[in-house]
């Protein structure tokens, strides 16, 4: 947890740095502006490629198949949705490579991974109300 902390940290000191030298080199407004705009397309494709995961889940299931790879595709699509919301140019970034399809790819390997590890050694996650 302190890990992960450190690193929140860090991103947000980055962040902050980005603004600044890209706001110095574009002009303030031109640097809103950027963001907005990478803001309102990114919740664009991502409300699309939202509602695209959750059909390839219900096909999945209809054709009696586990929707395994399908639900990894939902959560990516869910955490680009979130990285959008917060306002920097890493995290718009790293919430488009989420986004797009071909570029999702890249994560499916690690978060498939992470579970199959969490699974191989009994790490089950309780949800407690």
């Amino acid at each position: 947890m302190k890990k992960f902390f450190l690193i929140s940290i860090a991103f947000v000191l980055i962040e902050i740095a980005m603004f600044i030298i890209i706001g110095n080199w574009l002009g303030v407004l031109s640097t809103l502006l950027l963001i907005l705009l990478a803001s309102v397309l990114g919740v664009a494709i991502t409300k699309k490629q939202g509602l695209k995961s959750l059909q390839n889940i219900r096909d999945s299931i209809n054709r009696g198949e586990p929707p395994g790879y399908a639900m990894v595709d939902a959560f990516l699509v869910f955490l680009a949705g979130v990285l959008f919301l917060l306002p920097g140019f890493i995290s718009d970034l790293i919430a488009f490579t989420m986004a797009l399809p071909w570029t999702r790819q890249l994560y499916k390997p690690m978060i498939v991974e992470w579970i199959r590890k969490r699974m191989e050694n009994n790490q089950v996650i309780i949800i407690r109300r």
